[in-house]
């Protein structure tokens, strides 16, 4: 939690790189020193130390930094230190501060819709200069609380109500074709994959900024639960699937940081919403179905819709010619097997932009794995009865397998695929288990360096 306020009040931190612990500890009182001692400070990450007044009592807080400052230096401390008002006791170059502040406002977050957390966070003080990290902690914030949802409570029509609610707040248009209406317009993929469930498919379509300004497409998968469709998952299997519409919990959080930010940009959010369940009518292992730009696809496996509701989106999104299309999905197993479930998978037409976007992950702590479009693979995805297959037979090379199904439909645009898991399995500081935002403060990044301030 961070307060938007100077607070003359608020508990000094000290941080203490563990490499200059031993000099720091020779300008502190005997007292201090003694206090030190007692508590084992040596300035590693995550430890902290209460440091005494003249009269003993209580006055200042000292932290461990570890190596450097970044996210996880004060990631865990909303939750360690006492309830109460802290702030830094000196200044930081602007880069290392941006983290810093990030860092303890993503370690505060805990989702209490349900539940209230046994305790509040430590709160703390931050000044006007830290308006970009609260844009952003508030932005992370917006994605986990979508992914975190259970999907009785995030089915389509409560993803449209969030999207019209940012819609609202920033002065964007928003367009929702749903239902049957899906079929009128040939978004037919989207509406095959969602007729099953009680709640109907739609597509959200948001459109910001000046009409001549540089156009930025995103567009996010929003599969509210996957049950698997007729080739039902395991128990097991199920278990996490109010997750698989973190795409579009992923494209609701950047579009919103460009908004808020006033990136000069033409920007289009693009996120088809379905529920994949089974009914009497729900699309079926074998079934060919014909995609917006006419593509006729063959389903091989009805676990594979992700990439089938992306196909319609990506092919609408592709008419405009926009000059750059990313989108977000909660795709393959595959891509957690090759680079497991922290760590998420890039695949770009355009190398220069995949480099950008690493490079910009690097700098914000927000890491991406940059994966090979690797056209001979695309034969895994022949069909004898239609233009392609929505999922290969064999289970290797699955990641890349899926981009490639994506490319196709991606048109001739840059293009950038983020294949992500959107969940913690693990605490870690500035990290809570559950939903999270992979790769969206790297892109939020390359957008702000490639386009510049408004």
């Amino acid at each position: 939690m961070l307060v938007i306020a100077d607070n003359p009040a608020a508990t000094p931190i000290a941080l203490v790189a563990a490499s200059e612990c031993t000099q720091w500890r020779e300008g502190q009182t005997p007292l201090a020193r003694a206090w030190l001692d007692r508590g084992g400070f040596e300035g590693k990450q995550g430890q902290w130390q209460w440091l005494p007044d003249a009269s003993g009592a209580p006055e200042r807080v000292a932290a461990g930094a570890g190596e450097g400052c970044g996210l996880a230096t004060l990631g865990a401390l909303p939750h360690r230190l006492p309830a109460g008002d802290y702030q830094l006791d000196a200044a930081y170059p602007a880069a290392e501060r941006h983290l810093l502040v990030l860092g303890w406002g993503l370690g505060a977050y805990r989702y209490e819709r349900y539940k209230a957390a046994e305790r509040q966070p430590a709160r703390l003080a931050i000044g006007a200069e830290d308006a970009p990290a609260l844009a952003e902690c508030e932005a992370v914030t917006l994605c986990r609380d979508l992914v975190n949802a259970p999907a009785n409570d995030m089915l389509p029509q409560h993803l449209e109500a969030a999207a019209r609610e940012l819609a609202a707040a920033h002065g964007a248009d928003l367009e929702v074709t749903a239902g049957d209406a899906l079929l009128e317009r040939g978004l037919n993929v989207i509406h095959a994959v969602g007729r099953a469930s009680a709640d109907a498919p739609r597509l959200i379509d948001l459109r910001w900024g000046e009409a001549n300004a540089p156009r930025v497409t995103l567009v996010g998968k929003g599969v509210c639960f996957d049950s698997g469709g007729l080739d039902l998952k395991t128990a097991a299997g199920m278990r996490l699937m109010k997750k698989d519409m973190g795409g579009a919990a992923h494209v609701f959080a950047l579009a919103r940081l460009v908004m808020t930010g006033n990136l000069p940009v033409r920007l289009r959010m693009l996120a088809p919403a379905v529920e994949n369940a089974v009914s009497a009518n729900a699309f079926r292992p074998g079934d060919v179905l014909r995609a917006y730009d006419g593509t006729t696809i063959e389903i091989g496996n009805t676990d594979a819709e992700g990439r089938l509701i992306l196909a319609d989106a990506l092919a609408l999104a592709a008419e405009d010619s926009p000059d750059l299309v990313i989108d977000f999905a909660t795709l393959t197993g595959a891509a957690r097997i090759a680079l497991g479930t922290e760590l998420p998978a890039m695949f770009a037409t355009d190398d220069a932009v995949a480099e950008g976007i690493a490079a910009a992950g690097a700098a914000v702590e927000d890491p991406v794995w940059h994966l090979p479009l690797h056209q001979p693979y695309r034969h895994m995805l022949k069909s004898k009865v239609a233009d392609v297959a929505n999922a290969p037979a064999t289970p290797y090379g699955g990641a890349i397998a899926a981009a490639l199904f994506l490319q196709r439909f991606a048109g001739t645009s840059p293009w950038v695929h983020f294949d992500i898991m959107a969940w913690n399995q693990r605490s870690r500081p500035a990290h809570p288990e559950g939903g999270e935002a992979m790769a969206l403060r790297a892109v939020h990044r390359y957008l702000a360096e490639r386009y510049g301030a408004a």
